[in-house]
């Protein structure tokens, strides 16, 4: 007891089970004897803990409340602290995750510009093949024309900037005020 608890003997409970049952567990031929009550044996011993440990609970010194008060106040600082990074943790994850749905419609919408764009292309495409084929028939036909002398030479093909002979003077420009 004096081990346990120090040299006053005031503060010592008046039964520890634990300090007893160590000594009576320690060994030898009377090994689960408690000496002192009667010869209880050690799973009574047990079954009284709890009833003794209450009794013996209003006996601790000072300084074990204090360190008790300390141990409960730090597990409250800690269960605040978890607390706060629980919460935390959830904000950063709906955040992440509301992120991610923004950058899938900003994908979704990235792709269906892409596909509109290739569809514009497409019929643009289209468009330039048909006026380049329009123009390769009428090239073809021009040519024939000149060729098969249906139609006569024309000196001012194409134009060169020269109006034909015989045709009426260009209208005189407007006077600059």
């Amino acid at each position: 007891m004096r081990e346990r608890y120090g040299g006053d003997i005031l503060t010592h409970p008046e039964f520890d089970p634990d300090l007893w049952m160590e000594v009576g567990s320690s060994g030898g031929t009377d090994k689960n004897r408690v000496y002192g009550l009667s010869n209880t044996t050690a799973d009574n011993l047990w079954l009284t803990h709890s009833v003794s440990t209450v009794e013996s609970s209003q006996s601790i010194s000072s300084s074990q409340s204090k360190e008790f008060l300390a141990l409960q106040q730090h597990t409250a600082q800690l269960t605040e602290k978890y607390d706060n990074l629980s919460a935390e943790y959830a904000q950063l994850k709906a955040s992440h995750a509301q992120q991610r749905a923004e950058q899938r419609t900003e994908s979704e919408q990235i792709k269906a510009s892409q596909a509109q764009q290739k569809v514009e292309y497409e019929q643009q495409k289209a468009a330039y093949e048909q006026q380049k084929a329009a123009y390769e028939q009428l090239c073809e036909m021009v040519m024939n024309m000149a060729n098969s002398g249906t139609c006569a030479p024309n000196l001012f093909w194409p134009y060169n900037h020269q109006p034909p002979p015989g045709s009426p003077p260009p209208p005189p420009a407007p006077p600059l005020y």
